[in-house]
């Protein structure tokens, strides 16, 4: 089935650009969830129409990504958890953690955005990478330090 995608999906294409899926795939997920349109006549012509369009807001959706990526980049996340002996975390630290202290610092990240790949069990300084967009990832800093 042909389709033409409304959003950039990064396992199908970008937005405006018409592709081929499996007919289940978009009658049960792109097309009720608003992230592509049937590929008729009409709806390629008025894709045509508004593509300028939709390059302009992606390239302005880009720019505001890029500039809060270089923000999250120059913040310093610290964390303090409680530890046991031989600076042992009692449980761990998990991307809603970095998303609750990255909210305190003023900015708001979708926890599902935050690239952890396992939680963090132990105290020191971490490289999390925070992807804003399919495009733009940032990497903040994330210190875990002993509370008290």
């Amino acid at each position: 089935m042909e389709i033409i995608l409304n959003e950039t999906i990064p396992s199908l294409g970008k937005a405006g650009d018409i592709v081929k899926v499996a007919a289940g795939y978009a009658r049960n997920y792109l097309l009720p969830k608003g992230k592509a349109l049937i590929a008729d006549r009409k709806n390629v012509a008025q894709m045509e129409r508004q593509r300028a369009l939709i390059l302009a807001k992606a390239a302005k959706q880009k720019e505001e990504f890029e500039a809060l990526a270089n923000q999250l980049a120059g913040l310093d996340l610290r964390i303090p958890v409680k530890v046991g002996e031989e600076d042992r975390l009692y449980g761990s630290v998990t991307s809603m953690d970095i998303a609750r202290a990255i909210e305190e610092h003023g900015y708001n990240v979708d926890k599902k955005k935050i690239q952890l790949e396992e939680p963090i069990k132990s105290l020191g300084e971490f490289e999390v990478p925070v992807k804003l967009s399919p495009d733009v990832t940032a990497t903040v800093m994330v210190k875990i330090v002993a509370e008290g």
